[in-house]
């Protein structure tokens, strides 16, 4: 069985940090992503990683801000988030692709496996 959870989520003021961790269970992912979902709104990408732990790829939101990593040996996917603001306020999603590619996807759609999130409120 497939599972993929998030944790490290909570209630930050602006410009705290958070890091987020996902670690997978029942597969191994060639990459692994991280998505948001701010109330009433579409599920966005945020940033992904390779399974070498080259070309991750950010949300020009994010950029600069927030870092992901990934420690293969246990499975797991960070993110560091820092000089948070209330508009990072979602649901954090874990996402991981078996496909084997070049360049992670921006694209919800390309990966298969997701977790149950993790909440971010980011207070003014």
């Amino acid at each position: 069985q497939v599972q993929l959870v998030e944790s490290g989520g909570g209630l930050v003021q602006a410009g705290g940090s958070l890091r987020l961790s996902c670690t997978a269970s029942g597969r191994t992912f060639s990459t692994m992503g991280w998505f948001r979902q701010g109330l009433g709104k579409d599920r966005d990408f945020v940033a992904a990683i390779a399974w070498n732990g080259h070309h991750p790829v950010y949300a020009d939101s994010v950029k600069d801000r927030f870092t992901i990593s990934r420690d293969n040996a246990k499975n797991t996917i960070y993110l560091q988030m820092n000089s948070l603001k209330p508009e990072d306020t979602a649901i954090y999603y874990c996402a991981g692709d078996s496909r084997t590619v070049l360049v992670p996807s921006l694209a919800a759609t390309a990966y298969g496996d997701w977790g149950q999130g993790t909440q971010v409120t980011v207070s003014s």
